[in-house]
């Protein structure tokens, strides 16, 4: 990646038309060809950039930009498309290259595989006395994501996900439906487990019979305990 910090001014042109006036900012080149401009505010997002395909070529100014003070005209053109990222350089306070390799991606935790391994170490926020069968318990259209054994008898059926929307109670209505055709688990109840449970999925859940669970992710890691708050 390159980074230069320098006092610009930029055009875009294409399919929509926008300019930066005059200013100090930040130039990210990144190793897949991208351009973008940052500011030193608004967050996350740069003013402009463009995607790749696109390259990068650098001239000299013509005489009447020099005279306004610029010294590299950087053209930025779409390959797919006539989009064109033109940017002025006047002044360069800072310009350095790095090297960063192959980036293992974003590590995401509270997805549903951590949710489950959760869930199945501390089974007893089902209920006192339930105990774990297993996870990913399979069935004819796929595994259920958690079965455990019920202090009543019978058995508790759970799909878990992040956000829990009416396709999810959908999923675990099917999965009931198969498990309760087997003599040796019914009766089998389910319960529809999420970090957050759309109201619709809720209504439609009860009306089906099916518990809500809301698991708090943080709480179950340790990292937020309720019982330890002073407040």
């Amino acid at each position: 990646m390159r980074l230069v910090v320098a006092k610009c001014s930029a055009r875009y042109t294409g399919r929509l038309a926008a300019t930066l006036p005059f200013a100090k900012r930040l130039l990210m080149i990144k190793a897949d060809g991208s351009v973008l401009l940052h500011s030193d505010g608004g967050s996350y997002k740069p003013l402009n950039w463009m995607s790749p395909p696109c390259s990068l070529k650098v001239r000299e100014p013509d005489a009447e930009a020099k005279e306004r003070g610029v010294t590299e005209v950087w053209t930025v053109q779409h390959g797919k498309t006539d989009d064109c990222l033109t940017i002025e350089i006047h002044e360069v306070f800072h310009d350095s290259s790095h090297e960063f390799g192959v980036d293992p991606g974003v590590i995401r935790e509270g997805v549903e595989a951590h949710l489950q391994e959760a869930l199945a170490a501390q089974i007893e926020l089902l209920g006192e006395g339930h105990s774990l069968v297993r996870r990913e318990y399979m069935t004819a259209i796929g595994p259920v994501d958690i079965l455990a054994r019920a202090p009543e008898g019978g058995h508790v059926a759970v799909e878990i996900k992040r956000r829990g929307e009416i396709d999810g109670v959908e999923q675990l209505t099917r999965y009931l439906e198969l498990l309760n055709r087997d003599p040796l688990l019914a009766p089998v109840r389910g319960v529809f487990a999420a970090q957050e449970i759309k109201p619709q999925a809720r209504v439609l859940a009860t009306d089906r019979g099916i518990g809500c669970l809301v698991l708090d992710y943080e709480a179950m890691r340790g990292i937020d305990d309720a019982e330890s708050r002073l407040f």
